[in-house]
Order: structure tokens, then C-alpha cells, then sequence
């Protein structure tokens, strides 16, 4: 069964093109992932600091060899201090037949 995420956070006022430019390296990397398939990011229209990532692994160890690559580690650390909240805002989805 796949795994499916959506992620969300806001940017720090200021903070939104560091934020994006994260993002961008951090997606490079999750989509080269064999298990990744899909990993996109948004902005709300009426609000550009407003983050939504939307997330499918291939299935759940997919999901924990993402978690566990390299690159994921850095990158949320890096990402904390540029957000509002404490971490992202993860909401794990349950795709209809």
C-alpha cells in the first residue's frame, strides 16, 4: 500500500526565498529517491509563506528509507529555525479505492 503524506508550514516573515530554495534542493533529492513517487511543493496563492508538500511513497519501507537518507537530517534542521511552527505539520492520507 502506498504511503501518502501531505506536509505544511509557514515561513518566518523574511524567510520565505531561503525557505523555497531549501525546499527545491531538499525536492531534487526526494524525487531521485527509488521509492518516491511523488514529491510536490506549493505555495498558497494568498499567502507565498504558507508551504504545502505533497507526498506518495511506494509503500511504508519506502517511506523509512526516505526518513532515513542523509540528506533529511539537514534538511529539517535547517528548516526549523525558518518556520513558524516547531517542526512540519505532517497529515498522513488514506487513498480511496
Amino acid at each position: 500500500m502506498k504511503k501518502t503524506l501531505y506536509a505544511e508550514f509557514t515561513a518566518r516573515e523574511g524567510a520565505q526565498d531561503d525557505v523555497a530554495r531549501l525546499l527545491g534542493d531538499y525536492a531534487r533529492n526526494v524525487r531521485g529517491e527509488d521509492g518516491n513517487l511523488a514529491f510536490d511543493v506549493y505555495t498558497k496563492a494568498s499567502d507565498p509563506r504558507a508551504f504545502w508538500i505533497f507526498e506518495v511513497y511506494r509503500n511504508e519501507d519506502a517511506f523509512q528509507t526516505h526518513l532515513k537518507a542523509p540528506y533529511s537530517t539537514p534538511f529539517n534542521a535547517a528548516l526549523v529555525p525558518l518556520i513558524e511552527e516547531e517542526a512540519s505539520v505532517l497529515t498522513f492520507l488514506d487513498e480511496l479505492d
